[in-house]
């Protein structure tokens, strides 16, 4: 490895070394970090100690499974960097999943279950990312690690892969989500809207968690969602049998968002340029009621759920790219 670039690479480092305490660690870790970013395709120990010769695999290996990691430090290291170069009141903070494919059983989380970075299922560990972004410069702030059910229904397995008690109960992805997002904000972290996909976005529960933390959102979500609109009225019909019902119900029903969006108007608009030339779409926005109140039964229908928060529904039509 080149002595410049290495260097480089220490002097980066110097606030995450002084977070690791041990002297051993401290002169371990760029070996490491290099072996990771450098090249060769494999980036377990053993080849990565055999490409950088004067690195033993006895002494990377201890320096990865001996012993119990503080994070904390190295979070705060990590946090107090990408304050200072991303946030702010135009930043973004991106929810989203990244998946680590594997061959074994034995990695803790690992099952077969849907893998981002391959676009289908797989055997994976997934984790939630949260990533800070403003312009074209992204900051990932958090990985953590989701457990399927295979392994939360076991607690003998989790026992022994060493999941530590407090992570041990089953949570949804979005739930960790909102669990990240508030150590971020406690930790002083400044963004302006939280993002994040569909996977994220048809959850009601973490909508509304956004809402009641007063974060500002947009977040993907399925084209049968069901939405009313902004002036559905909630009235006390009458019952079938002609007695005034004892809860009030909306005056329309609720309709999936493509539905919705069938007779909005469209608007064409090209934002940026890509790399294939510029980037196209047609867009349109209505104000709605997102359909995620308590269930309640409307008539002779079948129960549907009551207006929830007053939003924007963006509906976006991809165009090929123009020069």
């Amino acid at each position: 490895m080149d002595a410049d670039w290495q260097a480089d690479l220490e002097r980066w480092l110097d606030p995450f070394l002084k977070g690791l305490g041990n002297k051993k660690r401290r002169r371990m870790c760029p070996a490491y970090i290099a072996g990771l970013i450098g090249p060769g395709d494999r980036k377990s120990i053993q080849p990565m100690a055999a490409r950088a010769g004067a690195i033993s695999y006895d002494r990377l290996h201890h320096f990865i499974g001996a012993g119990v990691w503080d994070s904390a430090p190295l979070e705060t290291a990590l946090w107090e960097q990408a304050d200072a170069l991303v946030s702010g009141a135009k930043a973004w903070l991106i929810i989203d999943d990244t998946a680590m494919p594997k061959k074994g059983t034995s990695s803790v989380g690992v099952a077969p279950q849907y893998a981002s970075t391959l676009g289908k299922q797989a055997n994976c560990q997934t984790m939630v990312s949260v990533t800070l972004a403003s312009g074209e410069v992204p900051v990932m702030l958090s990985l953590r690690l989701f457990l399927p059910d295979s392994w939360t229904e076991n607690k003998e397995r989790m026992i022994k892969a060493g999941v530590p008690e407090e992570f041990r109960q089953a949570k949804t992805k979005p739930s960790i989500a909102i669990e990240e997002i508030d150590r971020i904000a406690a930790a002083g972290m400044r963004f302006g809207c939280v993002l994040a996909d569909a996977g994220y976005g048809l959850s009601a529960l973490f909508r509304q968690a956004l809402s009641a933390r007063g974060l500002c959102w947009a977040v993907g979500i399925p084209k049968h969602q069901k939405v009313y609109p902004a002036d559905v009225q909630l009235v006390f019909s009458v019952a079938v049998r002609e007695r005034p019902r004892l809860r009030h119900v909306p005056d329309i029903k609720s309709v999936a968002v493509h539905t919705m969006l069938e007779n909005a108007k469209w608007r064409r608009v090209s934002w940026r340029r890509g790399t294939k030339g510029r980037l196209v779409a047609r867009f349109a926005a209505l104000r709605v009621r997102i359909a995620d109140g308590a269930p309640q039964r409307i008539g002779t229908a079948d129960a549907q759920h009551m207006p929830g928060e007053e939003v924007w529904l963006v509906g976006e039509h991809r165009l090929l790219m123009a020069e």
